[in-house]
């Protein structure tokens, strides 16, 4: 092989290696921003009666709001009294993965810095956070955070797993975590009073599925 052939060959190679690199730290490294989600009409409209059900008023559009108000609100002005009762009240909330992220979308500047991910038993998220411009080393640049929660419902009871912490593709170390990895935060700190017992009194059921999650509370 002539000499000259060689020479391609390592440019070549030194040229595809700095483009594949510069990719991987863009893309999973210091990328800047995800993209938002969009619902379509159809979607807006599900996730509009969802968050009905459970009380929560967000308009997604003028139409949809105006039309919450003109529900809600009598010809005074004034919001219209109800009596209470739970006849036909949803105990079960039941989220997609793309209404979540379209939540985020829409009701804070996170979409483009906060993703969640919604697999068999596992709620995944990722957050970018931008560093300073004065940040030693890494000023100006953009922290990628991954985390892993397990979730689901065994033995009459939720169990919330922390899978792990990682901050640029580089797992946190357990004993940072406080040593809670791989460990079931209800049944460890489930016992005395406090959130994870009231927790875990209140949950009849979980469900965690490929870009869904059910939730089932108590009566």
């Amino acid at each position: 092989m002539h000499w000259t052939h060689v020479l391609l060959i390592v440019i070549f190679t030194i040229v595809i290696t700095i483009a594949g690199t510069y990719w991987v730290l863009k893309t999973y490294i210091f990328t800047t921003a995800f993209t938002p989600v969009v619902l379509d009409t159809k979607e807006e409209r599900t996730l509009q009666d969802k968050l009905k059900a459970i009380g929560y008023d967000f308009g997604f559009s003028a139409r949809s709001k105006h039309k919450k108000e003109s529900d809600e609100i009598n010809e005074n002005g004034f919001l219209e009294p109800e009596p209470y009762s739970e006849k036909n009240a949803p105990h079960t909330i039941t989220f997609t993965e793309r209404e979540l992220n379209a939540l985020l979308a829409k009701n804070t500047d996170l979409a483009q810095k906060l993703a969640i991910d919604l697999a068999s038993n596992l709620i995944s998220a990722k957050l970018l956070i931008p560093l300073e411009e004065d940040f030693p080393v890494l000023g100006g640049k953009t922290l990628r955070f991954n985390a892993g929660i397990g979730m689901a419902y065994l033995h009459d009871k939720p169990v919330i797993i922390l899978k792990g912490v990682s901050i640029m593709g580089i797992p946190i170390p357990n004993a940072w975590l406080g040593g809670l990895k791989n460990i079931d935060l209800v049944s460890e700190f489930g016992v005395d009073p406090g959130f994870w017992k009231s927790f875990s009194e209140g949950v009849e059921d979980i469900q965690v599925t490929d870009g869904q999650i059910s939730i089932k509370l108590k009566e």
